[in-house]
Parts: structure tokens; sequence; C-alpha cells
């Protein structure tokens, strides 16, 4: 089941996020990287003023968040992640469907996103085409990214 975001979910949200970057995108990235990205003090409270910015869907089965993701209104998403332990098991893909519903209904022909290297292949199954390489330099680690687009 996909629904709004609550914001009693912002901490078990951060813990998909912390984990995700931590568990899987460890195999596309350095544990330098991932330490900056992820960071383990990072204030619970500039968290949860994140999440209430993106508003985000969360998928939730059996009571359980298994992932979450947003989409802006100019057709940014700009969070996207899947639960570590639910990997490939249709949680992505539920997140996408309701984003390409979302864009549809509220008339958004373009969708974008600063996608890791570790989720390109999942953005591009779904279409998105990367236009541009980007480096990202956070606290002395460059962090690549892609900027990935689909129309409509």
């Amino acid at each position: 089941m996909i629904r709004n975001y609550h914001p009693d979910d912002a901490y078990e949200l951060w813990q998909i996020y912390f984990n995700t970057i931590r568990k899987v995108n460890i195999r596309d990235y350095t544990d330098d990287q991932v330490r900056v990205w992820a960071k383990e003090d990072l204030s619970q409270q500039v968290w949860a003023e994140k999440m209430n910015s993106l508003s985000p869907f969360v998928c939730v089965r059996d009571g359980v968040i298994l992932g979450y993701s947003d989409l802006q209104t100019d057709g940014l998403i700009d969070h996207f992640f899947c639960h570590y332990e639910y990997q490939g098991v249709g949680v992505g893909t539920e997140l996408m469907e309701k984003i390409h519903q979302t864009a549809k209904d509220k008339g958004i022909s373009q969708l974008y996103s600063n996608v890791s290297i570790t989720a390109r292949p999942f953005y591009e199954h779904f279409g998105f085409v990367a236009v541009k390489e980007q480096h990202n330099e956070k606290e002395g680690q460059v962090l690549i990214n892609y900027r990935m687009e689909k129309s409509l």
C-alpha cells in the first residue's frame, strides 16, 4: 500500500535512508563517501523538517514501512529509497508507478532526479536517461551521481 507521509514516519524513513546508503550503496561508493552522505549524527529535527518539506509517499506492507519517495511540483524526485532488506521485491516499482500516476494527475510532463550510481539501472529500467554525470564534493569526498530525466 502506498500512502501519504505522516510526521510520525520521520524516524523510520531516516532509518531506511541511512541503512540503504550504508548497506546497499556501499557497493558503488567508498566507506568515507557513504559516511559523509549518510551521517550518523544528523539532527532528527533537521531530518523531520526535510521530510515535511518533501511530503513523500510511503510504501507500507503489514504495518512495516518498506520505502519512500517524493514528487515535487516541477517533476523532481528528490528522495527514492527502499529498505535494504526489501530490495528487488517490488517496493521500488510500486513507488515509481505512484510517481508516474501522480505526475499524470498533476499534469507534470517531465520527471528528473539526481541518481546514485547504484540506482541508475533501476531508473533506466523505467525509461529515464542519464543526461549528465555530476561530481558533488562533500566534506572532502567526491560523490558521483547522474542527472536523469524522463519525458511523460
